[in-house]
């Protein structure tokens, strides 16, 4: 989950096709912050430990909204979009219908805490309802949290490739020098997502997959969050790079992260 975070953090000073689309840049630099994006991640992942691995989907979604809600709110400049700031500032508890890549951004933890992947898709599918109930709100949060359930679990890029355009209809095959030149900020699933996954198959280890998916620029903090949610589970993370993150997160994140650590180790 903290491979999420790091995309987030480093990305976010490249949205709004601010990147350079070159992967030559500083990792981190004093506008280096975590976004929406850390904050729903954090959330999301304190619903689902709050919850058995076993929880049934009405228990998780008044979870899901309970912390998504608290949290949310005590980051109120975090970056949020439109519509799902109106769910979450108001008494608003009804999805809306959103096909939007937060809710590929958000669903990390699920890709870790489960045993099988047919759960693993099925809780991912319950943290996107509650707010992105659109198919393609859904398919973005269950394909990244599906790649990261594969990745865990050893099964190479070939086999993720595989599986991603077999069971989601993504098209993975362009490469990263194809997609760049024309990519801009676009916030729907269906355009960030597969970009997000194609920086992870093309990126040679942690450090790699984040400098790719900077380097396609347009909605950089979320596809690079994506991005690194995945390669962390593939590469791990080095040390360094996790420590300079942990630096700029809150007590609170902090907090939420070891919890999670030991839930999954």
């Amino acid at each position: 989950m903290l491979g999420a975070v790091l995309g987030d953090m480093i990305g976010s000073r490249f949205e709004f096709d601010r990147s350079p689309k070159v992967k030559q840049f500083r990792l981190f630099d004093k506008r280096s912050e975590f976004t929406d994006d850390t904050v729903m991640t954090m959330a999301v992942a304190k619903a689902l430990l709050s919850c058995d691995r076993d929880a049934s989907e009405e228990e998780l979604k008044k979870a899901l909204i309970t912390n998504m809600k608290e949290i949310g709110r005590r980051y109120p400049d975090a970056g949020y979009g439109g519509m799902f700031a109106t769910w979450l500032f108001t008494d608003m508890t009804k999805p809306y219908n959103s096909f939007g890549n937060g809710s590929a951004m958000r669903v990390s933890a699920a890709g870790w805490l489960y045993d099988t992947l047919a759960r693993t898709r099925e809780v991912a599918r319950i943290t996107a309802e509650v707010t992105h109930n659109h198919p393609e709100g859904i398919k973005g949060a269950e394909c990244t949290a599906a790649a990261i359930w594969l990745a865990r679990h050893g099964h190479t890029k070939a086999e993720i490739k595989d599986y991603i355009t077999q069971e989601f209809g993504y098209d993975l095959s362009r490469t990263c020098d194809e997609i760049r030149p024309a990519y801009r900020h676009v916030e729907s699933c269906q355009e960030t997502v597969p970009e997000a996954v194609t920086a992870f198959l093309e990126g040679e280890d942690f450090e790699d997959v984040i400098r790719t998916a900077v380097s396609l620029g347009g909605d950089c903090d979320t596809l690079t969050c994506i991005s690194g949610g995945i390669a962390e589970a593939y590469y791990g993370i080095p040390e360094t790079i996790a420590a300079e993150g942990m630096k700029r997160l809150t007590g609170e994140f902090r907090e939420i992260l070891e919890e999670f650590r030991k839930a999954v180790n």
